[in-house]
Formats: structure tokens, sequence, C-alpha cells
């Protein structure tokens, strides 16, 4: 349905609890960190009305923890500058306030993608300096909806989720929190990129926003479709999201017009913590993902070796050594395979169409156990 969100306050800065130490307070940006476009990553969760906090209890008590979880993730409170840094000076996280005209059950009935952005505090092409924005929008029933905002050049999937535990924790009451480490630019030091424009923000005027639920049936017929019997398969059965990458692959290539002369790449983001010698614990804040992209044939009839098998070696080889090589790939001089080369050169230039997949489910969306709810609904993009 289409909704109607009156903007109540919006020049709110929220800052850290505590001045960051003067020794803390330049976040150098790690290789990763620099080449991930200027972008917002959007996260909205939905709260029913409670019935022992009034709406303005639950600002405030939103707004607290808050500025004490700040106090413990910096970099969020800082500023994003040049490519190079985060000055992190305590200026503070942009804060909205703002009301909905329905309710939040009507609004839940049939959700409406394209109404999602109303209840961000920033559009998706308005990317600027600031990390981290907060929206929170009162239904007429008495429900929330906080709308979140992360600057991309900061933070990864893991990251994110990783502070809003913690900020969760700190709003309960909790003083068990896991210490972030802010040191990634020393395992990914940053290097002079070469002199091409990264895009900036989403373009929101060229992108179409869908919604597609698919029940535990028809996940079940197309894990039966992109499976195979192969007894030489240590897997044989495609996992759900193996299968629904491969039929929205299939979907994508069958919508795409053939063009002989241009790549096509289905690409997954992979959290390197767990893949480097040795592992990495969670608590490392920033950018630790990397795309295992890889080349596949508008032709292919067999959806398991045509689109499983290759999404599987792509993801494999997200190991040390593609870690290790893949800034020399970047910038030049790689030993990574020359099919991998191609296709990293042309997913940091532009130059060829690529599906992404985001996979939410290897993170705790319905986990956030908040002060202020429960979530019922959650979008993250």
């Amino acid at each position: 349905m289409k909704v109607e969100v009156e903007i109540l306050s919006k020049h709110t800065m929220i800052k850290p609890s505590a001045a960051t130490p003067a020794h803390l307070r330049h976040y150098t940006l790690s290789f990763i960190d620099q080449i991930i476009p200027p972008i917002f990553t959007p996260f909205v969760l939905f709260y029913p009305r409670d019935a022992n906090l009034s709406n303005e209890e639950r600002v405030d008590q939103i707004k607290k923890s808050l500025s004490e979880a700040l106090t413990h993730f910096y970099p969020l409170a800082g500023r994003v500058k040049d490519n190079s840094h985060v000055d992190c000076d305590d200026e503070g996280a942009h804060f909205v306030e703002a009301k909905a005209t329905c309710t939040l059950t009507e609004f839940l009935e049939d959700p409406n993608p394209a109404e999602i952005n109303k209840f961000l505090p920033f559009e998706l092409d308005e990317v600027n300096e600031i990390p981290f924005a907060v929206q929170v929008t009162a239904f007429a029933c008495g429900g929330i909806v906080v709308g979140l905002t992360f600057a991309h050049k900061v933070s990864d999937a893991s990251s994110l989720f990783f502070f809003l535990n913690s900020w969760a924790a700190i709003g309960r009451g909790s003083s068990d929190i896991a210490t972030p480490r802010f040191d990634t630019a020393t395992i990914f030091p940053p290097v002079t990129l070469p002199s091409y424009t990264l895009p900036r923000g989403t373009d929101k005027d060229k992108i179409v926003i869908k919604r597609f639920v698919f029940d535990s049936a028809a996940i079940a017929t197309l894990r039966a479709k992109y499976s195979t019997e192969d007894p030489n398969i240590q897997n044989p059965r495609s996992s759900r999201v193996e299968a629904l990458s491969a039929f929205i692959w299939s979907r994508f290539l069958a919508a795409t017009e053939l063009d002989s002369n241009m790549p096509y790449s289905l690409c997954h983001v992979g959290n390197l913590r767990k893949r480097l010698d040795p592992p990495l614990s969670d608590n490392y804040f920033g950018n630790m993902s990397l795309p295992s992209g890889y080349a596949t044939s508008r032709e292919t009839e067999d959806g398991f070796h045509g689109i499983i098998i290759p999404m599987r070696d792509a993801i494999n080889k997200l190991d040390g050594n593609y870690v290790k090589e893949f800034p020399k790939d970047t910038l030049g001089g790689s030993n990574l395979p020359s099919e991998t080369r191609k296709l990293q050169k042309r997913d940091f230039r532009g130059g060829f169409d690529r599906a992404s997949t985001s996979v939410v489910p290897g993170f705790p969306l319905y986990d956030i156990d908040s002060a202020w709810g429960q979530s019922l609904y959650g979008v993250a993009g």
C-alpha cells in the first residue's frame, strides 16, 4: 500500500556517550573499504506497539542506547573522508523522527518495496560523509519502524549485524558487549587506486524494486529441479540458497538481450573472516567480504552442472590465496586464474551484466532482541 510519512525532526545528531580518545580519532580505511562504492546499505525493522512503553519512551530508549553503542563503535559517529579514512570526531549519527498515517498492520498486509525508502533517514542516492543514520517512524496504531542507513564504505553485513546486536544488548542493560576490532587496514593495507571514479549512491530512478515470496513448497520444487543424481557429486542436493540463486539467474538470463561480446556473471559475496589463515573472529569491524563471481553460458540446459557446480567452485576459491591476490588483481600483477582476473577487473570498472545475491538467512535478522521490542518484519538491502 501507499504510505504517507511526515518528518517531525531531522536535525538531531546522536553523539557517543563518552568522547573518543585522541589516538583513535583517525580510522584508516582498508583496501577492501577503498574499492567499495560509496553507497548506503539500508536496513528496516518493524516493531508492534509496546503496552508498557509509550513511543516517546521508546524513542528516548533508542537514542540513549545508541549513544552508548557509538562509544564502542566510534567510527559510526565520525565522517568518511576522501576514500582514505574516517574522522572519528564524535560529530554523531544522524537521527530522524517521523510519523506515518497508516497502521503497522495495514502496511504489513501487503508491504510495498517501493514504499520502504520512506522509512529511511536518507534517500539511497543521497550518499554523504555520514556513516550511520537512523529514522524512527511511528504508526497510527503505536507500532514503530526503525530505518537505518549504513555507509557500505565502512561496514559489511557481518559488521552491521555485530553492531545491531551490540546496540540491542546495550538497550537491554547488558554489560557483556564484545569489543570490536578496528584494524582491518593492517590485514588489507590501503593502496593508491587507479584514477577511474567509482559510482556514487544508488540511482533510484533506474531501479525497479520487486518482492517475490517463495513458500516452502516452491523452494522444495526448485531444490529438486536444481539437484542431480550423479553419483560422483559429493553434495547432489542443492541448498535453498543455491536453488533460488540458480532460478533467479536463469530468469535474469532469459530476460537479458543476447550480446555475444558481453560476459554474464553470477556473483555471491563471501565473508573472509573464517576463510583467512588463521581465521579471524566476527569482532573485526569493516569490510571483510569479497565477491566470488563466475561467468556462465546463456545456453545451459543442465542447471546443476551449468550453474550450481560453477557457483560452488567460485565460492570455494575464496581462500587465503584469493584474498592475497585480489589487491594485485585490481591493480595488476595477479596470479589468480585468467577468467577470475577478467571478471574481477570488469566488475570493478564496469562492462558486463551481473546478478548479485545477498543471503540474509546467514544473519540473525529476527534474533535481534532489543529493549524496544521484537521485530515482526525486517528488510535488508
